[in-house]
């Protein structure tokens, strides 16, 4: 499984209506995380559980279904996060 596709399988616990993951990490190369093995990615994803919630609150969501892959695998997330009503 490469990374994008671990990504999607933790991120199903938030039942998304909509999810693209993008992989940024050409635009960085030879930037500290990229060399670190690190990826660059960029995140949009529409759920109803974030439904009330902050952004804050939906991002430490995201991170937390992230969980280790956010200290090795990804080393910047550009996030996007909506319920189906905001977008």
């Amino acid at each position: 499984m490469n990374r994008i596709e671990a990504m999607r399988a933790r991120l199903a616990t938030l039942k998304p209506v909509s999810l693209e993951i993008v992989d940024e990490s050409h635009k960085h190369a030879g930037h500290a995380g990229a060399r670190d093995g690190g990826g660059h990615y960029l995140l949009q994803i529409v759920t109803t559980e974030f439904t009330g919630k902050t952004t804050m609150a939906r991002h430490r969501m995201i991170y937390s279904a992230l969980g280790e892959m956010m200290k090795r695998e990804i080393h910047a997330l550009n996030i996007q996060a909506n319920t189906p009503e905001e977008i």
